[in-house]
């Protein structure tokens, strides 16, 4: 649906910290399935770890955040504005993640007033969760 220059024309994240290759699937302010597909070039792989390359939790994380920044971004009422974290709820990491794997990133928007809001967020490799949280969120010009 969305290839990674539309992807860029959303949020501000550039590489080598833009984690999201292709939206699949976008309904703007409710729901979006993003696409990561790892690979062994990734920077953090150099320190993450060396002999045994897994993706950083955080990483996915941010990716899950960057997916969701998209879904709120694309509403027209929000376009240009920023995303900001305002917390993580409910954090569980359930899988590695390494070099050949296509992280599927999956989030809902369950509660948005004004410029704030609530998102569930879960990654998959394959029909295996990876990580799942809850992401509050504060939208800023």
């Amino acid at each position: 649906m969305l290839n990674v220059d539309e992807i860029q024309k959303i949020i501000p994240h550039r590489p080598p910290f833009l984690l999201i290759d292709h939206i699949d699937h976008l309904e703007p302010g409710i729901y979006g399935i993003g696409r990561k597909c790892v690979t062994m070039n990734e920077p953090y792989f150099v320190g993450h770890f060396p002999g045994k390359a897994v993706m950083p939790g955080v990483i996915i994380l941010e990716a899950l955040a960057q997916t969701g920044a998209v879904v709120m971004l694309s509403e027209e009422k929000n376009a240009g504005k920023i995303i900001y974290f305002g917390g993580m709820d409910k954090v569980k990491f359930r899988r590695q993640v390494v070099p050949g794997d296509v992280l599927i990133l999956d989030v809902k928007i369950i509660k948005n007033k004004g410029s704030f809001g609530v998102g569930s967020a879960t990654a998959y490799v394959k029909d295996e969760v990876a990580v799942e949280a809850v992401f509050t969120f504060a939208i800023g010009d």
